[in-house]
């Protein structure tokens, strides 16, 4: 019988590390999926900082570098430019994207840089034990915020892809889920267009990742993908802000 389901051959085939539920997982197989079909493997180099994200590394079969905490931008910025042929992408959670690692980046994205961001937002920082984020939304509890954000003393929640889409230089901004089989198939898309924006010479793209945690939301993996649903979407909405335009 001829298989129609297989493991992509950009995605390693190792033990996961991630927690029960965590949709890192599902992040990682649809970028190993758009490697393959852009046959781009051989010349792909990522960038994993401090995060969940910090062991990527072993779950993509293409080369892979390290980078301090929000400095993925930088680094990349770095390998593309003495690499220009060369496939760059970042895997960048919100702690470390849209905190830390803000002013990295902003000026990436407003220099234009040709290269691709994935941006996992999940509302929390996950791997130092749930401590409020730059994302976490007003009123969510967190071990940080035991009685909820409280905008007047934190402000509110940063959407990043609003954020950037007001810089002249990005080609491609856009918001995505994978709290369901059909935002995971509007995910796959969006992350294949984000890499085709590098492959065609046509600048800097972002793809922000609303994701789960449920170890750290306290809640069954279940529950976690409807509470996503119900509470993220409508504050952080799906969608592309930023398209290239077919002259540029």
């Amino acid at each position: 019988m001829k298989p129609v389901f297989t493991r992509p051959r950009s995605l390693a085939d190792v033990t996961t590390h991630y927690c029960p539920g965590c949709t890192h997982g599902i992040i990682h197989r649809l970028i190993a999926e758009a490697i393959d079909e852009l046959d781009i493997a051989e010349r792909t180099i990522g960038v994993a900082p401090v995060g969940c994200s910090v062991l990527a590394y072993n779950y993509f079969n293409v080369d892979f570098q390290e980078a301090a905490h929000g400095r993925a931008p930088a680094v990349a910025t770095g390998i593309k430019r003495a690499l220009p042929d060369s496939v760059v992408f970042t895997y960048q959670g919100d702690g470390d994207l849209a905190s830390i690692g803000t002013a990295e980046i902003v000026h990436a994205a407003n220099r234009g840089e040709a290269i691709t961001v994935i941006y996992v937002n999940n509302a929390i920082y996950g791997m130092t034990g749930g401590q409020m984020a730059p994302t976490t939304l007003a009123g969510q509890k967190t071990t940080t915020s035991p009685y909820g954000r409280d905008v007047k003393l934190c402000g509110y929640p940063i959407r990043m892809a609003e954020l950037l889409s007001t810089l002249v230089a990005p080609r491609y901004i856009a918001r995505v889920a994978v709290n369901s089989p059909a935002h995971v198939q509007q995910a796959k898309r969006a992350i294949k267009r984000a890499f085709e924006v590098q492959v065609n010479d046509r600048g800097f793209a972002l793809v922000e990742v609303l994701s789960t945690c449920p170890t750290n939301w306290g809640l069954p993996p279940k529950k976690a993908l409807e509470w996503l649903e119900e509470n993220m979407i409508p504050y952080y909405p799906l969608g592309e802000f930023k398209v290239p335009k077919e002259a540029e």
